[in-house]
């Protein structure tokens, strides 16, 4: 059994691909297999999978229709053999020592979550998303939403997950639609026993121009709004005491010509009505 599965989702990244695989096969953690999807690339993306696969034993390869990236990393975790799971992306790279780092930070702390600092390249600055400068071990849920970001940035690959605690807890990514990574996040960070944090490694978040995540259609609108409709029902439903407005969802919405008349928007104990989407005109709290 290795150590850790790592799961990267490709789809048309032939320009990134080699710099995301060559950081990823040349980990001072040796024991490691590298599940990669091609999700129906289009490029020559399969081209160089097949030449890495044909170098290094450690890679296998899983092809199939584009089915974007929730359905690649299920189909990924379903053949994954490692004690702990990692996602990178395939326009995206990491530090040399960066699953060693994570992984004995983890079986030594007993995590279910190793937790490192997330830096964006591209645009116009880069910047660390989560920094993290010290190593600490937090149990308690508004703690590990804390040290995770979770209300604002949930990012799942800067992360690795003990792979029994996810299959107990039945935490699969959503499939076709966009924003998969919010509730995946959520319930892994809500179900671990424990998030660590590792400082002095680097996940590196490339920004593309092509990146989907700037992709401003109507679909990712639309399951933008689900996702987080999804994150704020399951809190609901558990009973979670955490600080109130952190998380938000649309309750109603009145749209009259494609345009937002008015829309009532709710988080754990409070609620907004907001007039023209842009003043928030009457606000109600609960118990």
């Amino acid at each position: 059994m290795p150590k850790i599965s790592v799961i990267i989702p490709v789809y048309n990244t032939e320009k990134y691909l080699a710099k995301c695989l060559d950081s990823v096969i040349n980990q001072t953690l040796e024991d490691i297999e590298i599940i990669c999807i091609n999700d129906g690339s289009t490029d020559n993306s399969g081209k160089i999978l097949l030449e890495y696969a044909n170098k290094d034993s450690r890679i296998k390869i899983i092809e199939q229709r584009n089915m974007k990236q929730g359905a690649a990393r299920n189909r990924g975790f379903e053949i994954a053999q490692g004690e702990y799971i990692g996602y990178v992306d395939s326009d995206d790279w990491i530090d040399l020592d960066y699953y060693e780092k994570l992984y004995c930070a983890a079986v030594k702390s007993d995590s279910d979550i190793a937790l490192a600092t997330n830096v964006r390249i591209g645009g116009k600055r880069t910047k660390k998303r989560l920094n993290i400068k010290e190593e600490k071990r937090v149990t308690g849920l508004q703690d590990k939403f804390d040290i995770c970001k979770q209300f604002k940035d949930q990012c799942p690959v800067n992360k690795i997950y003990r792979k029994d605690f996810l299959v107990k807890n039945n935490i699969t990514w959503p499939e076709g639609v966009y924003c998969e990574d919010k509730i995946y996040t959520l319930k892994a960070v809500y179900y671990a026993n424990a998030v660590i944090t590792v400082p002095g490694i680097y996940y590196y978040y490339f920004r593309r121009p092509e990146s989907t995540v700037l992709k401003n259609s109507k679909k990712m609108r639309v399951d933008k709004k689900k996702a987080k409709r999804e994150m704020l029902d399951f809190l609901k439903q558990h009973c979670v005491n955490l600080r109130d407005c952190e998380f938000w969802a649309i309750k109603k919405e009145k749209k009259v010509l494609g345009i937002t008349l008015y829309n009532i928007k709710e988080s754990l104990r409070t609620e907004k009505f907001y007039l023209l989407g842009i003043i928030p005109c009457l606000t109600k709290q609960g118990n």
